[in-house]
């Protein structure tokens, strides 16, 4: 009880004092409140673009991916026999298999020149791998000849599109069945098409697919089935979902400078937080040098000084979060579009609010430094 009470006591003196001096509190919780702002724009930017790379994956609905050996993300390049198909199809705790097409196409504009997109073939009518989100027209049109569906959002860059538009599509005409919204992984965004029109585009030979999609029928371990495709697939790669996750996510941190880019801006507004908020706690410490003089002639000790420096601490970092996410927040909803989100997931969230409560007691454990050194005589002199 004796504990509590003197930590009342130090809560009652910290929050005084911090109102007493309502500009050093604004200065500090604008550090705070940058510091959460720029972190969680770069981190949430981040795990947007990573989200734009996983989304095939997370789509396809595959539990187990057959790829090319040497695959470390979904991309266009090296093709596996379609034997693949057939082993898989015929495995043990197997639900389904399907192929999936994925190359480079052009797109010839009416006013010349061409655009690239990334050409998905998709077997029809299960369109294992896509298209999700359509806004515009219904995934069945890619049952019709020779039509496509295309990203909503690069309707103006692919020359106008409209459904029923007719396109040049690496030499072939194709007539537009639908559109998609936010389907634009980093580089071209996806273009649907059934899967012997895709062949057709990529020039892929009959025996020759990109990947096989397998599902597991259900309490099967899909890292079983994996394994067992493996042994039987020695010249492919075969990677359960959450593997083929991880492995895209290492490749798109080793292979480009987006994670450095970003984590860099991530540190550089916490170490600008952390400084601000220091020096306004060290500052306010000094102008009041007398008052925390007057509070140990009193009676109060290093440990109750200690005390008042965490509540301060406390309801900076608790202000500063609420204030820096609610920010950030709607930021991410005006900036959001098919080619840009920001993503902020619940843990992202909570890993913040930890992450300024230790930023500000840092701050404050500097502070209590200077602190220990004040001697009550100095309110007698």
């Amino acid at each position: 009880m004796k504990t509590l009470a003197r930590w009342r006591s130090m809560a009652t003196v910290a929050l005084s004092m911090m109102l007493d001096d309502k500009l050093k509190m604004l200065a500090t919780l604008l550090g705070v409140v940058f510091a959460v702002l720029l972190s969680n724009q770069q981190t949430g930017i981040f795990l947007g673009l990573i989200n734009k790379n996983l989304m095939m994956i997370d789509h396809a609905g595959a539990d187990v991916w057959v790829a090319p050996r040497g695959t470390q993300a979904m991309q266009a390049g090296k093709s596996i026999s379609m034997a693949a198909l057939m082993e898989a199809r015929g495995s043990d705790g197997v639900a389904w298999a399907e192929p999936l097409l994925v190359g480079g196409a052009t797109v010839s504009l009416p006013a010349g020149g061409s655009e690239a997109v990334q050409l998905i073939g998709t077997g029809y009518p299960t369109l294992r791998g896509g298209p999700w989100n359509l806004v515009v027209g219904d995934a069945g049109a890619l049952g019709e000849p020779d039509t496509m569906i295309f990203e909503d959002s690069e309707r103006e860059k692919l020359g106008g599109l409209n459904v029923g538009s007719v396109r040049e599509v690496n030499g072939h005409d194709v007539r537009v069945g639908g559109f998609t919204w936010g389907l634009v992984p980093f580089g071209p965004s996806f273009a649907f098409a059934d899967y012997d029109l895709a062949r057709e585009l990529l020039h892929t030979p009959v025996d020759q697919t990109s990947y096989v999609l397998v599902a597991v029928r259900p309490g099967v371990d899909p890292a079983a089935v994996a394994a067992d495709l493996q042994q039987r697939l020695p010249d492919a790669l075969v990677l359960t979902r959450a593997q083929f996750r991880a492995s895209t996510v290492r490749y798109v941190l080793a292979q480009s400078a987006i994670g450095m880019t970003l984590g860099s801006g991530v540190v550089v507004s916490l170490i600008v937080g952390f400084v601000i908020v220091s020096l306004t706690m060290f500052s306010s410490i000094v102008d009041n040098l007398r008052e925390f003089g007057t509070l140990k002639a009193i009676g109060t000790t290093n440990g109750d000084l200690a005390k008042l420096l965490v509540v301060q601490s406390v309801v900076y970092a608790l202000g500063g979060s609420l204030i820096g996410l609610a920010l950030v927040t709607q930021l991410a909803g005006a900036i959001r579009s098919a080619k840009l989100a920001i993503v902020l997931p619940p843990s992202l969230i909570g890993a913040t609010v930890v992450a300024m409560v230790c930023m500000c007691l840092v701050a404050s454990s500097l502070a209590l430094l200077r602190l220990r050194k004040v001697e009550p005589a100095m309110v007698f002199r």
